[in-house]
């Protein structure tokens, strides 16, 4: 009998008190109390589910879509974990090694608190070393509302803003001053999303980069521009070779007749653009760089003039009897 009051702890011990949280509003009801605890529940159900898994979703969407319309730039991606910052891929233009990275990160435990210092730090250690014809920027999805720094990030602001480092935020619960003031003061930009249709708006907006402004630096890239040759199983000259690529890769390796080849070195890749892991000469194709090019300097926006105001010269179609103006 003397054991009984701590076997009665031990046991009580395996239950959570949920009364204890119990709270009764003014008028003696239990129901907002109630009400919270199912709201909170539903909500952590729903992030341990599907939360990382839309979000890894909609960012790969992003890399594929980023590349696409700019098929010579770099991304290189970072993630904030346990006041600690660490790189996922290094710089580089090849998109299904960061999809791929992506999609591992989905099992990742993000636990700890972030450091948006250490994060903006390893970007620019990474990005200040680019030439200046380059777009420096970075990209920061963050939803905590706190961040722990070793320093102050004021500071860093100012060396973000020193090395013409562009930082926008995507931020995914609400609105963090210091958020606010590292984009305002970089020229980027920062919203806060309102649904998942929202952060996808958000997201499709950073896939187009900046203009070229008048004070970017020029300078010389020497580029390759390779063309595709695809030899036949007859041709008793041909030779099969591995693609450097899938080397690099520790993919399995296939013998392939056909390829791009570097017109500086003759190393072989399957696909462009890429630079060259021989040479370094970056290899593109003409609809790649002419891509780039359509959002480094676009149009000016077209003025409407009203047609009795026009006063150029006028065609008429004798087949539709309807009016050109060229």
């Amino acid at each position: 009998m003397e054991d009984e009051p701590e076997r009665t702890k031990r046991w009580e011990g395996g239950y959570e008190r949920t009364w204890e949280i119990l709270k009764e509003d003014e008028s003696g009801s239990l129901k907002a109390t109630i009400e919270d605890i199912l709201f909170k529940a539903k909500r952590k159900r729903l992030y341990e589910h599907h939360g990382q898994v839309r979000l890894g979703m909609l960012l790969e969407y992003f890399v594929e879509e980023y590349f696409d319309q700019n098929p010579i730039s770099q991304i290189g991606l970072i993630v904030t974990k346990s006041k600690r910052a660490e790189k996922m891929t290094e710089l580089s233009g090849n998109s299904k090694k960061h999809v791929t990275a992506l999609k591992k990160a989905v099992d990742m435990n993000c636990s700890g608190e972030p450091s948006l210092y250490n994060s903006l730090n390893l970007a620019m250690q990474t990005l200040k070393h680019m030439p200046g014809h380059t777009s420096r920027e970075v990209l920061v999805v963050l939803s905590s509302l706190t961040t722990c720094d070793p320093a102050n990030i004021y500071d860093l602001i100012k060396c973000l803003k020193a090395v013409k480092i562009r930082v926008s935020v995507i931020g995914l619960s609400a609105e963090v001053r210091v958020c606010t003031v590292l984009a305002q003061e970089t020229g980027g930009t920062y919203h806060v999303i309102l649904d998942e249709g929202h952060y996808k708006e958000l997201l499709m907006h950073h896939v187009s980069p900046p203009p070229a402004s008048s004070t970017s630096e020029c300078s010389l890239i020497r580029m390759g521009f390779p063309q595709r040759t695809v030899a036949s199983l007859s041709d008793q000259d041909a030779k099969p070779s591995f693609s450097m690529a899938q080397l690099e890769n520790n993919s399995d390796p296939g013998l392939t007749l056909g390829g791009y080849f570097c017109p500086q070195c003759r190393a072989k890749y399957c696909e462009l653009p890429v630079e060259c892991k021989i040479c370094g000469l970056t290899l593109v194709s003409a609809p790649h760089l002419a891509r780039s090019y359509h959002h480094l300097f676009p149009l000016d926006v077209f003025q409407e003039v009203p047609l009795e105001e026009y006063k150029g010269e006028r065609y008429t179609n004798l087949i539709c009897d309807n009016e050109w103006i060229l």
